[in-house]
């Protein structure tokens, strides 16, 4: 019997057919507004991709393994390393905490150093001193020329062989003038140079510098500015160590490039792809061997987007992000922990952070394969998307100076600051959405004295900050108020439109905490004001159907205007100019600011 390949008896259906369709299902509105979106990197994704959407896409025929590295340097697996990061404020409390870590399935431990120029031989031997430096992966934060001595004497005190020692310093003092505002070296090729002649012979495989890209998302920037802004600053690195006679095929296996992790999946998994390709064709100009073209990633969940209200929805954030990271081709991760963002962390969110990455990799596999998103056509035109926003921007600031000119200049800052001005308004207007924050918000939930840990931006500085902290503070100040406004849900008419309103201004309204009384739904405006009466609450929200407010919301209002505040459930077209005619001054529905709405709520209520 012959065979007959799947699909024959179907004829084949073109792109044009395919639109043709979509134009006439339409009906005459406009495809741009109706199906084509824009992210906050400014990257168009259309309703569906196809296999002609491949085409011209130069890299897809090369394997892993292979230059421009699009699908990792990787060939036979996809393994990253299970890190955790944490304080030292106690040189031998932490070693004990290391210790305890590894033997919890920890591979790679990230030491933040409280007060890093001051550290002594002594303090850092007690540090490593539970640690088999040449199993476990050894990273500093913040390191500098005096921890990198310090570890290299030790691993000769102990007789380490030091070719088997791996980890990064991530000395990145342009990192540190865009973050905390210090001043970096005067020479930094010279500082650079002192790194690489310490480290070349005793620790031929440990990083020394640390692309911080991550400051740039927790300043609210996108990932196309993540990696834009972290290769303008690699190669301003890079240009001091040629300048300072070092090869650069050797000092390009000297960095190492710390991203963020943020919530768009699919965008994350293109992101660290586009960012292998991007690095390699730039090493390739500054004449490193193909083979020698590999960018080494650490991943770590982003901050920006973590909240304190309901805060084990971030559990659930920090999953995906771990698994985007994870299927980009990222050779480490750390998974932060649950209440990283606006606390020091407790022995169960570090557990379930680091547990989470044990079930990754040991219960769902994610270490045995390699670039899995290779040939999706959405995927693939997404990583070519970022490729060329990327590139676009990265050339825009080499053409300013580079990054540390460009920085001093304020066109980075700038930059950053627009997009994120972009993306507080989004989360305002819920077409960003917080779970738990500014839109499904936990009734039942309250929080005692939160402290912000955000840090305001300077002229010098990118501001770090979450994107729900205006939400947080808002609902901070009615718990701090001593009084719970109570909203009413005058429900009336059409069942399904009065339950609909009806859920959507309870949600609307428990953002900022308040109590939200509902209702079935009232035959008269009697019977609803008598209810309305035995709760005295300080909102009423009337909630029907547009053909029904113009009949309904007049003789409720009359009887409720100077007792307390009503509020229309949507915006009636036909009515809404009649409604404010007679003093109705209050409509929420899905186009409205979020935020600045209930601000003024506050405002009229006396909360401060």
């Amino acid at each position: 019997m012959p065979e007959k390949k799947l699909f024959s008896d179907f004829s084949p259906v073109s792109t044009e057919l395919w639109e043709e369709k979509i134009h006439t299902d339409l009906k005459g509105a406009d495809y741009e507004r109706k199906l084509i979106t824009k992210t906050i990197e400014n990257i168009r994704l259309k309703p569906y991709y196809r296999l002609s959407d491949l085409e011209g896409l130069e890299y897809l025929q090369v394997p892993p393994g292979q230059f421009p590295y699009v699908r990792t340097h990787r060939t036979k697996n996809g393994n990253f390393l299970i890190r955790q990061d944490f304080l030292v404020t106690d040189f031998s409390t932490s070693a004990e905490k290391a210790k305890v870590l590894i033997s919890k399935g920890v591979e790679s431990i990230g030491f933040d150093l409280k007060d890093k120029k001051n550290i002594r031989y002594e303090d850092l031997k007690t540090l490593l001193s539970k640690i088999h430096i040449e199993k476990t992966e050894i990273n500093f934060l913040h390191g500098n020329k005096e921890i990198l001595s310090h570890l290299i004497r030790y691993a000769e005190e102990i007789q380490a062989n030091t070719k088997k020692i791996n980890g990064s310093l991530n000395f990145d003092p342009i990192g540190e003038m865009a973050s905390e505002g210090s001043t970096p070296p005067e020479n930094i090729a010279e500082e650079i140079q002192t790194l690489f002649a310490l480290s070349q012979e005793q620790l031929p495989h440990f990083k020394l510098l640390g692309i911080s890209g991550y400051h740039f998302r927790n300043a609210g920037g996108s990932a196309v500015q993540e990696l834009a802004f972290s290769l303008s600053q690699a190669v301003d690195y890079l240009e001091a160590a040629t300048d300072a006679g070092i090869n650069a095929s050797d000092f390009a296996s000297k960095i190492k490039f710390n991203f963020a992790a943020g919530s768009n999946y699919f965008m994350e998994i293109a992101k660290m792809r586009a960012a292998r390709l991007l690095w390699a064709n730039i090493l390739k100009t500054f004449g490193v061997e193909e083979e020698h073209c590999r960018m080494y990633v650490h991943s770590s969940t982003c901050d920006w987007n973590k909240t304190a209200y309901d805060m084990y929805v971030n559990v659930l954030r920090t999953t995906t992000e771990g698994m985007s990271a994870i299927l980009g081709g990222a050779d480490s991760l750390t998974i932060n922990p649950l209440d990283s963002a606006l606390r020091s962390p407790d022995d169960f969110s570090e557990r379930i952070a680091r547990n989470i990455q044990i079930l990754l990799k040991e219960e769902s596999g994610f270490d045995k394969i390699i670039d899995p998103a290779a040939g999706s056509y959405y995927i693939e035109n997404l990583t070519d998307s970022i490729i060329e926003n990327s590139w676009s921007l990265f050339l825009e600031t080499e053409k300013n100076g580079g990054f540390t000119d460009s920085f001093h200049k304020g066109n980075i800052k700038s930059s950053i600051e627009t997009v994120a001005q972009k993306r507080d308004l989004y989360i305002a207007q819920r077409r960003e959405i917080l779970l738990g924050t500014n839109q499904y918000a936990n009734l039942n939930e309250e929080i005692k004295d939160l402290e912000l840990k955000s840090t305001p931006a300077t002229d010098k500085t990118l501001r770090k900050y979450r994107g729900g902290e205006a939400f947080e503070t808002l609902r901070q100040s009615t718990e701090k108020s001593g009084k719970r406004p109570k909203v009413f849900m005058f429900t009336m008419g059409n069942l399904a439109m009065r339950k609909a309103r009806a859920g959507f201004s309870a949600n609307f309204f428990a953002c900022a905490g308040y109590e939200i009384i509902d209702n079935l739904g009232f035959a008269t405006v009697e019977e609803g004001v008598k209810a309305w009466e035995k709760t005295q609450a300080e909102i009423v929200v009337i909630c029907s159907s547009d053909d029904e407010y113009a009949e309904i919301a007049p003789p409720i209002f009359e009887q409720l205007k100077d007792k307390t505040i009503v509020v229309i459930a949507g915006y009636p077209k036909n009515s809404v100019e009649m409604l404010q005619q007679i003093g109705i001054k209050h409509f929420i529905h899905v186009k409205v600011n979020v935020l600045d709405t209930l601000q003024n709520f506050q405002k009229e209520l006396n909360i401060q």
